[in-house]
């Protein structure tokens, strides 16, 4: 997904963790990513008041974000893989 290399996203991914201190809100741990607490897809993804929203958005650590996703803690997405920069690609 293009999405999350694009200079909105990364501007406002830094803004929000920085206004968090780069903790993360479920655990305490230092955060890495931006998480969307409304996972994106191909129809809201475009809507910026989704995607690009702060109230939308939740700091988390490594651990915590791929428990939400991959270990129980949110639907997995099938096809879907979080690289090692955090970004979401298609698996191959």
């Amino acid at each position: 997904m293009n999405f999350y290399n694009s200079k909105a996203w990364r501007k406002l991914s830094k803004a929000f963790l920085n206004s968090k201190n780069y903790i993360c809100e479920r655990c305490g741990n230092p955060a890495e990513l931006a998480h969307h607490k409304v996972y994106l897809n191909a129809e809201n993804i475009s809507d910026y008041a989704v995607s690009l929203n702060p109230d939308l958005l939740e700091s988390l650590c490594k651990n915590c974000h791929n428990a939400e996703h991959f270990g129980g803690g949110g639907a997995v997405v099938k096809g879907l893989h979080f690289d090692e920069k955090g970004d979401l690609c298609e698996l191959h």
